[in-house]
This record gives C-alpha cells, structure tokens and sequence, in this order.
C-alpha cells in the first residue's frame, strides 16, 4: 500500500510561527461573507473522512491541522498518514484521516484543506520521482526545486513539498543567498563587477551564486569569488566537459546544471562534479494528488 520513500525528519518544526495566521486568511479568503452552505447542513457535530484518491507522495499535514484548528475541528490521522510516504491509492481510495467538528465547520475547511494537500503532495511526489531516478544512477547530489513558485504565502507550502520529497529547496526568496542572472550581469557591466559588488553587502555570510552561459563566463565568476556558478542551457556533453575543467581549477567551486532539464532527460546531466541539479517543474509542473472529505451518512 505504501513505503516511506525518504528518512523520517519532522519538517513541520521548519515552519515559521505565523504559519496559524497565514492559513486561516486561506480559509477567510474563502469565505469573505454569508455562508449559505453552512446554513443549510447546521451546527451538528459530525464526522467526515478524509480520503487519498489518487497514487503519491504524502504531505502537507500540519497545513490542513491548521485548517481545522482554526475551526474548532479536530483531526484524527490514520498511521498511514506519513509525510513523505508513498501511499499508492490506484486501485482503492485510503483513508488518512477523520475528522470531528460541527457540519458547517467541517464544509468551510474542506476545500482550503484539499487544495493545500493535492498541491504539496503532488510537489512532494513529483520531487521525489526526480530524486529516486538520480540516486538510481549513483548520483547523490542535490535535486533542487527554484523560485518558480506560486506568488505569495503559498511558496511555504511547495517550499515544503520539496523537503518533503527529498528534494533541496534552493534559495526561499531574494533575501536568501544572492544569485547574479543574465539581467544582474548586463546591469552591472561585467560578472567581476556584479561578483565584486554583491561581495561587499552580502559579506561572509551569504553565498554568491552565477547564472553562467558558457566555461569562460564560469571561469570568470570563479576567480571574482562566487561560491557557486549555475550552468545554464548547456547540453549534457559541454556541461559534463566544462564541470570537470571548473572543478579541476576550483576545487572549492560548486556547480548547478539548469536550464530545461526534466526527470525524464536528468540523468543525461549527471556526473561526479555537478553538484546540484535544479528543476522549475518541481515547483511549477506537478500534477496534484487527489483527495476528498466526505461527511460520514
């Protein structure tokens, strides 16, 4: 039925304490006047079943606590609710968990709840697809997500799915690490420029990163002082080729391979001196996890 596909780490102790607040203004935003709905199945209490509908990774749990917490609703999960487990639900629908709480309640937090865990799960799976096929090659580097995710609060929650799958985050936002792009280069004149600049704010706390096109364009963000250089767009061949060079002279270097690489073409890109491998479908090209909540009868 299922296995655990990742090391058991309880990400939800990750999650920053505005977290409570920042769910219950989904479930507000939901609900910003009458609720009609509400009126018609009344204040009973009552039991629903949340159901996996759908094969994947599982998570997005302390979310949908929160969900119902702010309702005065409680959720009891089944022991196969574990985050990070593969649950396979193809032929049969499992239960994750029930929960109790007044009709109403139950309707307000039902749809805020589904699409935070058909989301998170489906980022979570699709993550941990990635990372499977690469250490199925022996390739034990860091499968990342980007900074392509949905605007706002809800990058938390993909964010979140990435750890969960066994997948690297990358940087959060802007604030996180400092990344010099093509638009930061033309900007500044030069990548020894960008580097240089960046160095005297950033300071020995923060890593520099640079989107590079081609060996000498990585060649030069390595001697300005970045920590890391992204490889960006190259085909497999020239990056495996211009990698082992940079590593050669700079041992210390880490190197990213992105640019339009995909679970299906990865392993095409792996080699002993990428260290990272970033994908944007991680994050921006998932397929949600089915589920539902169905109110016992």
């Amino acid at each position: 039925m299922s296995k655990s596909l990742t090391p058991k780490v309880n990400f939800a102790s990750l999650l920053p304490p505005y977290i409570p607040a920042m769910v219950q203004k989904w479930v507000e935003d939901d609900m910003p006047s009458l609720d009609v709905g509400g009126l018609v199945v009344g204040t009973d209490r009552k039991v629903a079943h949340l159901w996996m509908k759908s094969p994947g990774v599982f998570a997005g749990k302390p979310f949908v606590d929160e969900v119902f917490r702010g309702l005065n609703c409680k959720v009891q999960w089944e022991a196969v609710a574990v985050e990070g487990r593969y649950v396979d639900a193809t032929d049969t629908k499992i239960l994750m968990a029930t929960v109790n709480g007044e009709a109403k309640a139950l309707l307000q937090g039902e749809r805020t709840a589904l699409n935070i865990l058909s989301r998170c799960s489906g980022v979570a799976t699709i993550s941990a697809e990635a990372v499977k096929i690469a250490r199925d090659f022996g390739w034990f580097g860091h499968v990342a997500g980007t900074r392509k995710t949905t605007p706002g609060d809800f990058r938390v929650v993909e964010k979140y799915g990435l750890l969960v799958g066994g997948a690297a985050t990358h940087r959060l936002d802007l604030s996180q690490m400092v990344m010099l792009k093509d638009n930061h280069i033309w900007s500044a004149g030069s990548i020894t420029g960008a580097v240089r600049l960046a160095k005297k704010a950033a300071g020995f706390t923060q890593k520099i990163e640079v989107e590079c096109q081609s060996y000498e364009e990585a060649k030069e963000a390595a001697l300005a002082g970045a920590d890391i250089v992204m490889l960006d767009n190259f085909k497999p061949a020239q990056l495996k080729e211009d990698a082992k060079k940079l590593k050669s002279e700079f041992s210390h270097l880490l190197i990213e391979a992105s640019g339009g690489i995909t679970s299906e073409t990865m392993h095409e890109y792996l080699c002993e001196e990428v260290d990272v491998i970033s994908q944007g479908k991680l994050t921006q090209g998932y397929k949600c996890v089915d589920f539902s909540l169905k109110i016992a009868h």
